[in-house]
């Protein structure tokens, strides 16, 4: 029998997601020998934050951003960076079937234990956001049905946790003085940041240790920087807050429950062992 490391898989919408998101989540399961892995679906192509009449166009950026993603990826120490190739803005336009087939074969390829992605409200209502946590719930079903046939010869395969991205006020807050007040506008309607109560999270992941990896990740995103510049005058301890100490949410998991505070993504999960 072989015994095979545990798998973290991230789900998440656009280049540096993975670094404010969770950056010092995944270089603590990384050092500790976790493998982890990254599904992106869209290369941020419209994310420019410099002068309009130097915008280099959305292939450009595009292939720029994702440049910037495998160096964070290589300081995050992520295993793989993978794209759907879906057009930043319009995630939730994209067809349902083409972008839950992909993820599908990621499951089903890497067979990860565990799966992050945004929560339902996609942090601050941002469409593309919003729309990968839904594509990937409906991916993690179908990629443990096993008369869905999928592109790759990879048999079905169900993940044991998912877990949401859970920012809380103290989070929003720390954030806040990052960037200002977090909103946007869609469809009219003003949409703002939807913090978690303390009390609805499930678990508490001490990255205290990382956190000027992460933070050096994000420093990688050098397109974004520009609108980050507040982050870059922040005291350490702004810092320490935001990329040392993250928050989730237990979706679902077919291996614990309760209501004791988790300090680990994988608790109730069993090292998997192969013939």
């Amino acid at each position: 029998m072989i015994a095979e490391t545990k798998k973290l898989l991230a789900i998440l919408a656009h280049p540096d997601d993975e670094s404010m998101g969770m950056g010092g989540t995944l270089a603590k399961y990384a050092a500790e020998g976790v493998a982890t892995y990254l599904v992106t679906a869209t290369r941020g192509e419209k994310g420019w934050f410099g002068a309009e009449a130097e915008y280099p166009g959305p292939q450009a950026l595009g292939e720029i951003r994702a440049a910037e993603l495998d160096k964070a990826a290589e300081i995050l120490g992520l295993q793989q960076v993978s794209f759907l190739d879906a057009i930043d803005g319009e995630l939730d336009l994209a067809a349902p079937e083409e972008i839950i087939a992909k993820l599908v074969h990621h499951i089903r390829s890497i067979r990860p234990q565990v799966v992050v992605t945004f929560d339902p409200s996609g942090y601050y209502g941002h469409p593309d956001h919003i729309a990968i946590a839904q594509f990937t719930q409906a991916a993690l079903v179908t990629a443990a049905d096993p008369f869905y046939i999928s592109s790759g010869l990879d048999p079905a395969h169900r993940v044991d946790k998912l877990y949401y991205l859970a920012a809380t006020a103290g989070t929003q807050a720390a954030y806040q003085a990052a960037f200002g007040d977090l909103v946007m506008n869609v469809d009219g309607v003003e949409r703002r940041a939807v913090a978690w109560p303390d009390w609805a999270v499930t678990t508490r992941i001490d990255a205290s240790a990382y956190w000027q990896q992460a933070w050096q990740a994000i420093a990688s995103h050098r397109s974004q920087l520009p609108g980050y510049q507040k982050m870059l005058d922040l005291p350490e301890a702004y810092h320490r807050s935001l990329w040392g100490a993250q928050t989730f949410y237990r979706a679902y998991s077919l291996v614990n429950g309760g209501r004791a505070i988790e300090s680990d993504l994988f608790m109730g999960v069993e090292e998997p062992v192969y013939a």
